[in-house]
């Protein structure tokens, strides 16, 4: 029997385990999969920021502690992980300085090292498997650009969002500054743009094979998730 908890940061990860990751993972061979946000953050969306990484790094020692047969996972925009001060997450500020296949495993590396410590034991750590999206959901979107344009019903951007991603290596590498985050070109281009509903949309269109194939990061996360079974 393999269980699995991904931790998540908003409504959004939380529709795309559900609908994508949990039926493709129930099919190879996992008894349950489910999703927890991280922290209240339905409450939390309304004030903005994500849950500071003492607070995350305590919810996930005690699910691991209290569910000694269950393996416990995370799925947090990069993007949007605080770099300095109180909340900041172990890896997140050097980071910044890291090119860009480096990067998220660099914050990977650092919150299961600090998750190991709280866990105090090599056997109970190594059922976390961190995974950090780079940079936000949307960028997973840019896998399949007609197929994202078909999913929000705007079959008439697909050339558009084309455009953004033959400007970078991998749908992954869409940077990350407040103006041109994957999130933020999909809003200038979609007006009102609802990212829980149009974004599992575009997802359900796009399918996971699609986004392993284009997001190598992405699809090493689902390869090291598959084989704990």
């Amino acid at each position: 029997m393999t269980r699995l908890l991904v931790h998540v940061e908003g409504q959004t990860e939380e529709t795309f385990v559900n609908e994508l990751i949990r039926p493709h993972l129930i099919a190879r061979g996992f008894t349950s999969v489910s999703a927890r946000l991280l922290g209240n953050a339905r409450q939390r969306a309304r004030r903005g920021g994500i849950k500071a990484w003492t607070a995350v790094r305590d919810d996930i020692t005690r699910h691991l502690l209290a569910d000694l047969g269950c393996y416990s996972t995370t799925m947090v925009d990069y993007y949007a992980l605080p770099a300095t001060g109180t909340k900041a997450w172990p890896g997140r500020e050097n980071a910044n300085f890291l090119n860009h296949a480096n990067k998220a495993q660099k914050v990977e590396n650092a919150i299961a090292l600090d998750i190991s410590v709280s866990l105090k034991t090599p056997l109970q750590s190594s059922r976390f498997i961190p995974y950090v999206v780079m940079h936000e959901f949307e960028a997973l979107l840019f896998s399949d650009c007609q197929a994202f344009a078909n999913g929000v019903g705007r079959a008439y951007l697909a050339p558009v969002f084309q455009n953004i991603k033959d400007q970078f290596g991998s749908p992954e590498e869409i940077n990350d500054s407040p103006a041109t985050a994957p999130s933020k070109r999909v809003e200038i281009l979609i007006p009102g743009y609802q990212k829980p509903f149009l974004g599992n949309l575009a997802a359900l269109e796009i399918g996971l094979p699609k986004m392993r194939q284009e997001c190598p990061q992405f699809a090493q996360w689902l390869a090291n998730l598959e084989a704990l079974v």
